[in-house]
């Protein structure tokens, strides 16, 4: 706990990024500061929001409605936050975490998605509803955010790809940094396949340099873990 403290101290190596001008919609940021609660605990969201410069939302996380009020400069600084805390490696684990529960938490719960409980989007082929996952995905994003999405495919992958994530907002980094994206990919293929974990990986990043971020995800599931 001393070792947050000190890093909490050091604010001037997380300041927030510019506004962006790009939105989540609250009820998209209220899942994943519940996502953060369960994962981290309250003590440790309360010293991520102190690195982050996020204090104001320690109290009063934002609401559950659907005005886009969340910029991705805070998205961003949250992300950052976390590698200052746990290290690039720990703070890539905790990132993953937070992603899965910030879909099981709040997004799987948005229209477009509830389609996957339908006992006939169940009764589809695997890789059907990784598709038809993933493009509920992207309609969710696209309809209720400003992240852009698009998905492409090849007879072995999905190529899920971002073309301004919040998570690499304004940042510079050797490796992709969209951690907590790939958990909410891996989460929502999980959902939407009935249990099926599939392998999602990000092979380019803007925060790398490259021009889009994007996902590589294997068209066959690695196993069944009987989730749902």
């Amino acid at each position: 706990m001393g070792a947050e403290r000190k890093r909490a101290s050091q604010k001037s190596q997380t300041m927030l990024h510019n506004p962006s001008g790009l939105y989540y919609p609250n009820r998209i940021a209220n899942a994943l500061f519940s996502a953060m609660d369960d994962v981290m605990g309250q003590h440790g969201l309360s010293t991520l929001l102190e690195i982050a410069r996020l204090e104001q939302y320690a109290k009063n996380p934002p609401p559950d409605d659907l005005q886009r009020e969340f910029d991705f400069a805070a998205v961003a600084a949250l992300n950052v936050a976390l590698e200052e805390m746990y290290g690039v490696r720990g703070g890539r684990g905790i990132a993953l975490r937070i992603g899965q529960a910030t879909f099981a938490r709040g997004l799987k719960d948005f229209g477009v998605m509830r389609a996957a409980s339908d006992p006939a989007f169940r009764a589809l082929p695997v890789e059907r509803r990784a598709q038809y996952g993933l493009q509920g995905l992207i309609a969710l994003f696209e309809n209720f955010s400003d992240q852009r999405n698009r998905l492409e495919e090849d007879t072995r992958a999905f190529h899920f790809i971002l073309e301004n994530s919040p998570y690499a907002w304004e940042r510079q980094a050797e490796k992709p940094v969209c951690h907590m994206m790939a958990g909410i990919l891996i989460e929502s293929l999980r959902w939407s396949s009935n249990g099926y974990e599939f392998f999602v990986r990000e092979v380019a990043c803007r925060a790398a340099g490259n021009p889009e971020c994007v996902f590589h995800i294997h068209r066959a599931p690695m196993s069944s873990s009987a989730a749902y």
